[in-house]
């Protein structure tokens, strides 16, 4: 089991290489549990726990294997803020890339229901997520969420084979050298923007195991999304000063650079075709 938790952005989170039990997500996503919605809401506002629609998802063979939450500085929010599930149906772990559905939720307003297609790397635990280009399903908080949200359940268990071969297409694609840095430089332009960034390219194309020594493109988004979601790597600040870069903890952070990553290795797919 993996469980990680920081002081103040960063969600609780939990992983297990078998379904999460009830128990344990109460521990790590209490919000999921929550028996009313935030008084911020309207009366139009629909409200069914996280745990309900959980329920049944299991009944149609959907399982947690990660529970996420986010921290807040206001304790009246920590029982209404966002929080992730990363789902598998079936028998589905035994390969090296599990494909994962990525459900969002909260009861402040924060977050409508959304699922998302992602990918679990389990040789390296990493946590993955498709580009909006596979579909990305939000549910609002009105209606018969229920239905909606195991329909979009099935239609993104849908596009795994779309993913599949996308994964296989980037497999089959070798990079050089400068390749690489240029893969590592989007990257880092779209995380920093304008600012100086503390790593070079060279920096977060440089692979943390072993495993990871293979050139082609599918590794290297690999290497680089690790090397920027899970941080700690040394550099320096923009006047000099000796730095290390800090993981991605929030739930809003993780989705976004993650997609961005992969919406960039498709465009670098696209350029080798």
């Amino acid at each position: 089991m993996i469980r990680l938790s920081t002081r103040y952005a960063a969600p609780n989170t939990m992983r297990n290489n078998r379904p999460l039990t009830n128990d344990e997500l109460l521990r790590v996503v209490p919000s999921a549990f929550s028996v009313e919605k935030h008084e911020s809401r309207s009366e139009r506002y629909t409200y069914i726990p996280t745990i309900t629609l959980l329920d049944k998802l299991r009944e149609e063979g959907f399982e947690p294997y990660y529970a996420g939450q986010s921290r807040v500085r206001d304790p009246e929010r920590r029982d209404f803020t966002k929080h992730m599930i990363r789902l598998r149906r079936g028998n589905n772990g035994s390969g090296s890339e599990v494909p994962e559905i990525v459900l969002l939720n909260s009861h402040d307003g924060s977050s409508s229901y959304k699922m998302i297609p992602g990918i679990f790397r389990q040789v390296c635990t990493n946590g993955l997520v498709c580009w909006k280009s596979f579909g990305e399903i939000n549910v609002p908080h009105k209606g018969d969420i229920v239905s909606q949200v195991i329909e979009g359940a099935y239609e993104v268990l849908g596009v795994f084979d779309a993913v599949a071969d996308n994964m296989e297409k980037m497999k089959s694609i070798q990079l050089d050298s400068a390749e690489r840095r240029l893969l590592g430089a989007m990257a880092l332009e779209y995380k920093y923007g304008e600012d100086k960034s503390p790593v070079t390219p060279e920096q977060i194309i440089q692979p943390r195991a072993w495993y990871d020594k293979e050139t082609d493109l599918w590794t290297s988004f690999n290497i680089v999304q690790e090397n920027l979601i899970k941080g700690g790597v040394r550099g320096r600040t923009a006047k000099g000063k000796r730095t290390t870069t800090r993981p991605v903890t929030g739930i809003d952070g993780d989705i976004k650079l993650n997609q961005a990553l992969w919406k960039r290795a498709e465009e670098f797919a696209r350029l080798k075709s």
